[in-house]
């Protein structure tokens, strides 16, 4: 799959029994850092997958230095049945990592994943979105769980983002994250919302990339018109019971410690749930759904971490 002269190079990843997915290589005139960017993991966000199919047909390989292997939409027939899912078997392949030969398509996706992009990749950068129930700030994820040359080095890629938040992250088991485990430098960037995409998110998205790509000295781009707030202790509240979920913050707002962030009802109007801060906080992101049921995510928050460079 190497290649030495610049241009742009399509190839597939190849799945053990199953279909394969699709990829581009863009080598740049001279040697630089390997950028491996990701989008569709989940089939229903939309951003990152429109962002690199625009990025793929304007990026100039004779002004890149290094290389790029972008991935549009990992997961096709998620992103055509509209869900986040690999609808073949059900799985999150967010949660399939490290990968396995031996079980079901999406595992087998995952273990794919690795062995074609991990090798390839001084850094990783996945794009996803908020999904159909999701409202989100712009915001991403950097390993803190994976050594301090990791955290270090992706919290000061982060900081170069136009982004809300930068929030530290203990996940291993996604494509970034486990990446992160196997000592690659890696984020997860979420921006979007809802289910849909605009003009709008799309250009932020690929400006978020381009970003990264002057990080690691790939390209020059020198733009940055927000520098994100630094987010420690997230926390993610799921549903304990099906119920009706009411928010009562939006994504950004801040809370004060013991204030009710939501709660959730059942048919008989009785609070079943509460969710009471544990600290002054900002919102991440929330579910819009009215009705939810056991296990589904509902908020997610955090606390901004004070003293840091990203400080405003």
């Amino acid at each position: 799959m190497e290649q030495t002269t610049a241009g742009k190079y399509p190839f597939q990843i190849k799945i053990e029994e199953g279909p394969s997915i699709s990829a581009t290589r863009i080598v740049g005139n001279i040697e630089g850092k390997r950028l491996v960017v990701t989008a569709g993991v989940h089939g229903d966000e939309y951003v990152g997958i429109q962002a690199v199919r625009e990025i793929i047909e304007e990026l100039k390989p004779e002004k890149l230095a290094g290389q790029v292997i972008f991935v549009p939409v990992v997961n096709r027939e998620g992103f055509y049945e509209g869900t986040y899912l690999v609808p073949e078997d059900g799985e999150n392949l967010n949660r399939c990592f490290p990968g396995n030969q031996k079980k079901s398509l999406t595992w087998r996706m995952a273990y794919a994943l690795e062995q074609t992009l991990y090798p390839n990749a001084d850094f990783l950068l996945d794009l996803h979105g908020g999904g159909s129930y999701e409202s989100m700030e712009p915001l991403a994820f950097f390993p803190v769980d994976a050594g301090e040359t990791i955290a270090s080095f992706t919290r000061s890629a982060v900081q170069k983002l136009s982004l809300s938040y930068m929030v530290q992250s203990y996940a291993k088991d996604g494509l970034y994250s486990w990446a992160a485990q196997c000592g690659i430098p890696a984020i997860l960037v979420e921006r979007g919302g809802k289910g849909t995409w605009n003009r709008e998110e799309v250009a932020a998205c690929k400006e978020n990339i381009y970003q990264i790509m002057n990080f690691l000295g790939l390209y020059p781009y020198s733009k940055q018109e927000k520098i994100p707030v630094e987010i420690q202790e997230a926390h993610y509240e799921t549903a304990g019971t099906c119920g009706y979920w009411y928010c009562n913050k939006t994504p950004g707002a801040s809370f004060t410690k013991e204030e009710i962030v939501g709660y959730l009802m059942n048919d008989e109007g009785q609070i079943q749930q509460e969710i009471r801060a544990p600290f002054d906080g900002v919102v991440l992101y929330h579910t819009n759904a009215l009705g939810v049921k056991a296990g589904m995510p509902l908020v997610a928050y955090g606390k901004i971490r004070h003293g840091c460079a990203t400080d405003k």
